[in-house]
């Protein structure tokens, strides 16, 4: 299934930080949002989700088609590796659990709590939750944060493999996954205007002299 997006506008805190975003991620493929820091990537990326609500446009993709990974890792510090992935294996009606933790190298931490993973390892565990949600589309948050330089590339690989059965992946980085295939967006086109006030509007004294 595809993803369409078009005239999308979006806002951060009730003000519009993008406007006519448009663009198709087309099954099987990857695209990367690049632009300056608060450019509204997230924004973006939530909205698709369908964690908010857009200002305008259209999004043809319904949300229950995608799984979103962003910052947080979501997990449950008294429940096992295994025991997490199976909580979410159980929620989408999927049974990758296996699967994930052999694709993410986490096999060997199936029995370890998650409140005792380092940090990098509980990102490889916020990871594989994408591969037991059994959705197509990947909505990826500056994915490799707390990663290190073989976990960035075993990731790589995962999203590679995602996209060969069939999958996309929407994603906001900064850092080289090994995506070659993969086409870019930069969104400093669709970056919204900021009205501005002239000092008639905004001051009533102005150009008044005593």
């Amino acid at each position: 299934m595809d993803l369409s997006v078009t005239d999308l506008a979006c806002a951060r805190g009730g003000v519009t930080v993008l406007e006519r975003v448009s663009f198709r991620l087309r099954a099987g493929g990857a695209l990367i949002l690049r632009g300056p820091n608060g450019i509204g990537k997230t924004t973006l990326l939530r909205t698709i989700a369908g964690l908010q609500p857009a200002v305008a446009g259209e999004i043809s993709m319904p949300a229950e088609t995608v799984a979103y990974a962003a910052h947080a890792d979501g997990l449950k510090g008294t429940l096992t590796v295994a025991e997490n992935l199976a909580f979410w294996s159980a929620i989408y009606g999927t049974d990758k659990t296996a699967l994930a933790m052999e694709r993410m190298n986490l096999s060997a931490l199936a029995d370890r709590q998650a409140q005792n993973l380092s940090a990098g390892q509980k990102r490889r565990l916020g990871l594989a939750r994408l591969l037991v949600t059994g959705r197509p589309l990947w909505v990826l948050d500056e994915p490799t944060v707390s990663l290190d330089v073989a976990s960035v590339a075993l990731f790589g690989d995962v999203v590679r493999a995602h996209l060969a059965e069939g999958g996309s992946a929407l994603m906001a980085t900064h850092i080289h996954l090994g995506l070659d295939e993969a086409e870019v967006l930069d969104l400093s086109p669709f970056r919204a205007e900021v009205p501005v006030h002239g000092a008639a509007q905004d001051d009533p004294f102005a150009g008044v002299t005593a």
